[in-house]
């Protein structure tokens, strides 16, 4: 299943719109926290489709039944262009066990690149709501290789992968390579164009570089 929450207006728009901007990028505290909110908004939706369960909590007056959430889910993301988009998920699910994968884009002299992952620190994910937050989904390969490495840490009942800009040729591989009964796959937009190096077009650059600067 996949959900374009940009397709239909709302303040998610407005955010989404400003870390494109290339002007605005120029703050990368702002950048940092538009993903952050952005995260927030995403986090909200995904709570709705949860199981939930009534809780009476004691007031000063008296006794309110409220549903709250039976399980928090798993909050994964990919570092670490991924952390400003996970803590807005963390701001909304605070209880929730987190998990962090290293995998970037090794690049060669000859021009191509591998993905590479070198590190995974996980919970046990067994039979758990997973949430993987990636800002950015181009070919969809390093959150492939990124998933199979959590995967080693559990099997989970449903997977929901989040990302704020996508192309369409890595949302067709999301389709393709994850268990479609149990994959969500949440999109802000989705753009036409992957270029010959797999940089998304409009998209946004480099959101690592933009919220956390240059590397080398």
């Amino acid at each position: 299943m996949v959900k374009i929450l940009g397709e239909k207006n709302s303040i998610l728009n407005q955010f989404i719109s400003e870390i494109r901007d290339v002007e605005i990028q120029k703050d990368s505290m702002r950048f940092r926290r538009n993903f952050e909110r952005i995260g927030e908004i995403f986090a909200y939706e995904i709570s709705k489709g949860l199981e939930y369960e009534v809780k009476e909590v004691y007031t000063p007056l008296g006794v309110a039944e409220v549903p709250v959430l039976k399980d928090f889910p798993v909050l994964a993301t990919i570092l670490r262009a991924g952390l400003p988009l996970h803590q807005g998920f963390l701001n909304m699910f605070d209880r929730s066990e987190n998990a962090f994968v290293t995998a970037y884009r090794y690049h060669h002299k000859d021009g191509h690149f591998d993905i590479r992952v070198e590190y995974t620190s996980s919970p046990d994910l067994t039979d758990k709501i997973l949430i993987i937050t990636d800002p950015m989904l181009a070919t969809g390969a390093s959150l492939e290789l990124s998933f199979k490495a959590l995967l080693e840490k559990g099997k989970p009942k449903h997977i929901h992968i989040v990302t704020v800009i996508a192309s369409h040729e890595g949302v067709e591989f999301i389709k393709k390579k994850f268990p479609t009964s149990t994959t969500t796959l949440w999109v802000g937009a989705v753009d036409d164009e992957l270029t010959a190096q797999s940089y998304i077009v409009p998209g946004l650059g480099d959101a690592g570089d933009l919220a956390f600067g240059t590397k080398i």
